[in-house]
């Protein structure tokens, strides 16, 4: 084998050890939140300065990314949330999450990740009393229902696991630079392209970070690689900030839904918020950090451990992901002969996912598929209509209409 594939499989391996442990624990305690914090709670009282307060407060736990976040801050508005407590959650949410929290805890230490607390506490409070201030809105509200909530255990273990399912992807790749960048950049080499200068060098990640997509949780092994290539620490507090909260689809999102006022306080809370706020890490917390990029020789068997269940997840989701196409494959072909029917209870991709492999497990289902965007399931086969809703209902959710 190539002595850089070697490289590259070692140090893959070895972010994996240091991601997997406090990846499991984050998703474990996304779970509890999920079954003991109804959504009525997070939805009500958000209107007012007070309100973003909440907002913010509610949504800093969450372990939501920007594919996540938005539907969710759309949600908030259109259940009564301000447009200022809907732009503090957009702002804040993103940026952290449980998950990502005990990541950048377990990769910079405990110092860094709770700095990353209060900086996305920060601009999201800022952000959304900006937005309050210029355009709170005045939105029509819906009811919210919170009965199609599983709160069991089963149904804590099953959110736990959509959480690593809907980012497995943007892990893998998290992984994969982090990797690349461990073995193709000398230690301190991207300090000398920065001239040494910790303004250039958070600028640089700055402009790199505000066009991309990354994943809060998945994007801290490459922020720690960029630390270990010679950028300072304030440089991957920007990128853990700006990268999540921004990107195209994100921002295009936004000014569609809040308007071009709401969305010119977003992205300039938080260009200004990351920048100011990673300039400041070194003078204040600098003499803290707690760099572990590079992984361990001798592992602690745990770790390697949960790095092990984690390849098996991952091969699982791509198993599952294969199989959804094949099934979407024969839902076109099956179109002309499909029922669709509206669904109530999603709150994410994942919750799409689980349905669509419930009702695909039924007999007389030849395909279906679930649209979290759409809120439709579309159903071919000999399936009886009263079994079909038995099926819905069964995996937690609701048919409101269709045939």
């Amino acid at each position: 084998m190539p002595p850089i594939l070697l490289a590259m499989l070692s140090a893959s391996w070895s972010v994996l050890v240091e991601l997997a442990p406090w990846l499991l624990l984050g998703a474990a305690i996304a779970g509890l939140l999920h079954g003991l914090v109804p959504p009525s709670l997070i939805q009500r009282a958000l209107r007012g300065p007070g309100g973003v307060l909440r907002a913010v407060l509610f949504g800093v736990p969450l372990p939501l990314c920007s594919c996540g976040v938005i539907p969710a801050g759309i949600g908030l508005q259109k259940s009564g949330a301000s447009r200022g407590a809907s732009v503090g959650f957009l702002i804040a949410t993103p940026q952290t999450g449980v998950d990502s929290v005990a990541v950048a805890a377990g990769f910079l230490g405990w110092p860094f990740a709770l700095y990353k607390v209060g900086a996305a506490l920060l601009t999201g409070i800022v952000g959304g009393l900006i937005v309050e201030s210029i355009d709170p809105g005045e939105e029509q509200h819906e009811a919210v229902v919170d009965a199609h909530l599983d709160r069991s255990i089963r149904g804590m273990v099953a959110h736990s696991v959509d959480v690593v399912r809907m980012i497995w992807r943007w892990l893998l790749f998290g992984i994969l630079v982090s990797a690349a960048l461990t073995v193709f950049l000398p230690t301190g080499g991207l300090g000398t392209l920065a001239g040494g200068s910790a303004v250039v060098g958070v600028l640089l990640v700055l402009l790199a970070s505000v066009p991309l997509y990354v994943c809060a949780t998945a994007s801290v092994p490459i922020a720690a690689a960029l630390v270990q290539a010679g950028l300072p620490t304030g440089a991957a507090l920007v990128f853990l900030m700006a990268g999540p909260a921004t990107n195209v689809a994100t921002l295009g999102a936004v000014w569609r839904a809040f308007g071009g006022r709401a969305m010119a306080g977003y992205l300039g809370t938080i260009i200004v918020g990351s920048v100011t706020l990673g300039l400041a890490y070194e003078p204040l917390l600098g003499s803290l950090i707690a760099q572990k990029t590079g992984g361990h020789e001798h592992a602690a068997w745990w770790a390697q451990g949960a790095a092990i269940l984690m390849l098996v997840g991952f091969a699982w989701f791509a198993v599952e992901e294969v199989q959804a196409a094949w099934t979407r494959h024969k839902a076109k072909r099956a179109a002309a002969e499909a029922r669709e029917l509206a669904i109530e209870g999603m709150t994410c991709g994942g919750c799409a996912a689980r349905l669509q492999r419930v009702v695909n497990a039924q007999d007389g289902v030849e395909a279906a598929t679930v649209s979290f965007e759409t809120g439709l399931l579309v159903v071919s086969g000999e399936i009886a209509l009263p079994q079909l809703h038995e099926a819905v209902e069964n995996a937690g959710f609701a048919v409101t209409s269709g045939s």
